[in-house]
């Protein structure tokens, strides 16, 4: 997919991530979940991804200037999803927006492939999660036209 501005405006092209894209992807993750601590994590994570893509799946939009803007990845639950109904259920499991690029349809062309994907694989639904205090993808999620559909505190007791 990809969206143009014809006033003179970058193309924005989404393709799946490769393994050509591995460092720039890398960057992206650790954009979006930080700690420098977490790079080899991700390098094994990314790479684990690339080898086994069955039920996952990463697309990294394209300023066709200046590179990689952002990116956004996904994955199919065949398990039970909170507010679902069917499965298996397309899962956003992230979604990150260079902030230059932010409010300009990025966001949404991202998670208008992972869904275009998922129809592809016999989902009828698709869901997300967020933190309850990270209201800024709450905010995101209602404007590219998700639902909530349940607030949940998890509880764990160590058992020893």
């Amino acid at each position: 997919m990809d969206r143009a501005d014809h006033l003179g405006q970058p193309v924005i092209t989404v393709a799946p991530a490769t393994r050509a894209d591995a460092d720039v992807w890398l960057e992206l993750r650790l954009a979006l979940w930080p700690g420098e601590d977490r790079r080899n994590e991700f390098i094994g994570e990314i790479s684990q991804m690339l080898a086994d893509a069955g039920d996952t799946v990463t697309f990294i939009a394209w300023d066709d200037r200046a590179g990689a803007v952002g990116f956004v990845e996904a994955g199919l639950r065949h398990d039970f999803v909170n507010g679902c109904e069917t499965s298996p259920v397309a899962f956003l499991e992230g979604v990150y927006v260079s902030p230059a690029y932010r409010r300009r349809g990025v966001a949404g062309l991202l998670v208008d492939t992972v869904a275009d994907w998922g129809r592809q694989r016999g989902c009828a639904e698709f869901a997300s999660d967020a933190l309850l205090d990270n209201t800024q993808s709450h905010a995101m999620h209602h404007a590219l036209g998700f639902q909530e559909t349940q607030r949940v505190v998890y509880f764990r007791k160590v058992l020893g």
